[in-house]
């Protein structure tokens, strides 16, 4: 490789390298639609905003919600998989 292709190479890795630092400091901070839309017609009529009765910020308690949904949904897929997949293809007839 010549020196230009060298130089070409290493410039382009630390651009890659450094871009997302680069990206996340210019980068506004956008609201969400909760903030802006919903959080302004709220103070409007006099109903201001309030901590949810279950805080899933904390930790890790979103994911352990999300891997018990998914559990439980795997068990009723499960239980339900031989009646919906394989119990009825015994009375069908073949296809040729």
């Amino acid at each position: 490789m010549t020196f230009l292709k060298r130089g070409l190479l290493a410039s382009v890795f630390l651009l890659l390298l450094f871009s997302p630092v680069l990206a996340e400091e210019e980068a506004p901070k956008w609201p969400g639609v909760d903030e802006t839309v919903v959080g302004k017609y709220a103070k409007e009529l006099g109903r201001e905003a309030r901590d949810p009765y279950i805080n899933t910020d904390q930790g890790d308690l979103l994911l352990f919600l999300f891997a018990l949904a998914g559990t439980a949904g795997g068990f009723i897929i499960g239980y339900y998989w031989h009646k919906v997949f394989v119990a009825g293809k015994k009375d069908l007839e073949p296809r040729d």
